[in-house]
């Protein structure tokens, strides 16, 4: 397969609760997301789609191919004009959930990581290096 013609376009997320789930995602972006079904949403973005599913929904591709509230690995990611203003906006919001206040790595992003209610990472970020702006400009 060529990966000139391959996007990323979507993540899903598997829970138990589509509408809890996306009720958050909702609420932190401030964007309102499309409900297909009670088992499947999506929240549209201009670079990628963030779609939620229901458990329901992995018994079509086999029992046991994801596990909701299971993720140990993946972080998702929202880039965002001011993550510091982001943190003061969602500070009623992040309580426990709150992994990182807003800090600068080293690689030019100011982050902020928090988790879902599923235990997710989430990471809003806004590049702030020159370098960092260069690489994500598209």
């Amino acid at each position: 397969m060529n990966s000139v013609s391959m996007s990323l376009v979507s993540i899903r997320i598997i829970t138990t609760d589509v509408g809890r789930l996306m009720a958050f995602y909702e609420r932190v972006t401030g964007m309102a997301a499309i409900r297909y079904t009670d088992d499947f949403a999506e929240l549209v973005t201009p670079a990628c789609t963030l779609a939620i599913g229901s458990a329901r929904t992995v018994q079509m591709f086999g029992a046991g191919v994801a596990r909701p509230a299971d993720n140990h690995t993946a972080i998702i990611e929202f880039r965002v004009a001011d993550v510091d203003k982001a943190f003061q906006d969602l500070g009623d919001v992040l309580g426990d959930s709150l992994v990182q206040s807003p800090t600068t790595m080293p690689w030019g992003n100011r982050s902020l990581l928090f988790r879902d209610p599923d235990g997710n990472l989430v990471n809003f970020f806004t590049p702030v290096s020159a370098e960092a702006i260069q690489r994500l400009e598209r």
